[in-house]
This record gives C-alpha cells, sequence and structure tokens, in this order.
C-alpha cells in the first residue's frame, strides 16, 4: 500500500475516534469513500469502546 494512501486512512482513523471521545454521533462521519468511512468508524468504534471502559478520562 502506498504511502499517502496509508496515511489518509490512518487519519480517518484518529479523526473517527476523537469524534467518538467527545460522543459524536457514528452519522456524523464525513467521509464518503468506503475506505476511508469504514476507518473512521473503526476509529470511533474504538473510542466509544475505551470511554465505556472507562480508559478514557476527559477531565
Amino acid at each position: 500500500m502506498k504511502r499517502q494512501k496509508r496515511d489518509r486512512l490512518e487519519r480517518a482513523h484518529s479523526r473517527g475516534y476523537q469524534a467518538g471521545l467527545i460522543g459524536k454521533a457514528k452519522d456524523a462521519c464525513p467521509y464518503q469513500s468506503s475506505d476511508s468511512r469504514s476507518q473512521w468508524l473503526g476509529g470511533w468504534r474504538e473510542a466509544v469502546g475505551d470511554r465505556s471502559d472507562g480508559l478514557v478520562n476527559l477531565r
């Protein structure tokens, strides 16, 4: 996989994780392409899981 493509997908995952941490709905995903959307949702699910497990303290 090309570095540019990997970076783009890593960024989508990171942005999804951040959105999940602050409590955004998964419908707020800004990506249309299936690869980026999948990565964003994966990050979002990971963050929601971390929040529910108490692994993340926002304050």
